[in-house]
């Protein structure tokens, strides 16, 4: 999964790719480096950000959806907007990656009324509070019994298990120290039954472990974090640098299977 944010302000590459055009190339530069989805994001989620109107949302993320979704690419729309999702899904977008866990109704509600993958992700309060929320008495315990349980929500209101993807949401509401168990436990978090997603991609935690303040000069930590979770049951990868990872794990199967 190759993020494309297409926003102003997010933690790494905000203000990059804020016009459609360029979005849509970037895209394409991420499907020609070995990506199958695109997650597209129309409002940051980085610690502090400030919650941004679903208007302003739609208006960066429609046109591009539209047009990768008219060129048959797999798209994801990464939101924790109900009317966002919604709009997005109509447009041609084939999953909803959300960032909030579907607790809102409304997301369920849309869930319920499309046949899209849905990303289930663990998040402590909202992104401008998280940070300051970031306190468990048991981290690995405490993310796959909420993970677990918003699954089982969404399949007893009819949703397909196999429709559902689980991200512990590393960084969300997490100190370092979390986010390095939580990848840590991958092996219980892929027992858990659904499909596992490894979103550490370029993340402050990555920037802790290995002394790399840059966010974007931190790939190297950021597809080793990715090679262990593979490794470990993780199934989907959301990767802001495509070309390195995909180089990482084919070199991975083939060791795999030598």
């Amino acid at each position: 999964m190759g993020v494309l944010n297409v926003t102003p302000d997010s933690f790494s590459d905000g203000g990059e790719h804020n016009e459609p055009k360029e979005a849509i190339a970037f895209a394409s530069k991420l499907l020609a480096e070995g990506a199958d989805i695109i997650d597209v994001g129309g409002e940051s989620t980085r610690p502090g950000a400030v919650e941004v109107a679903g208007r302003e949302e739609l208006r960066r993320t429609l046109p591009v959806i539209r047009e990768l979704a008219r060129k048959g690419v797999c798209v994801s729309i990464d939101t924790r907007h109900a009317q966002v999702a919604a709009a997005c899904i109509e447009a041609g977008a084939s999953a909803i990656n959300d960032v909030s866990g579907f607790r809102d109704p409304a997301m369920v509600d849309v869930a319920c009324s499309c046949d899209a993958g849905l990303v289930v992700m663990h998040m402590k309060g909202d992104p401008r509070s998280m940070q300051q929320a970031a306190s468990y008495d048991n981290v690995v315990a405490e993310v796959p019994s909420y993970l677990r349980r918003q699954a089982l929500l969404l399949e007893h209101e009819g949703i397909s298990h196999s429709r559902i993807c689980i991200d512990p949401g590393p960084g969300f509401g997490k100190k370092a120290e979390h986010s390095l168990a939580l990848l840590k436990a991958t092996d219980k978090l892929a027992s858990l039954g659904w499909p596992l997603m490894v979103a550490t991609s370029r993340k402050g935690f990555v920037g802790q472990a290995t002394g790399v303040r840059c966010a974007r000069e931190r790939v190297a930590g950021s597809v080793a974090s990715a090679l262990y979770a593979v490794e470990h049951g993780a199934t989907v990868v959301r990767v802001h640098d495509v070309a390195a990872t995909v180089q990482a794990l084919r070199m991975l199967q083939a060791i795999q299977r030598a």
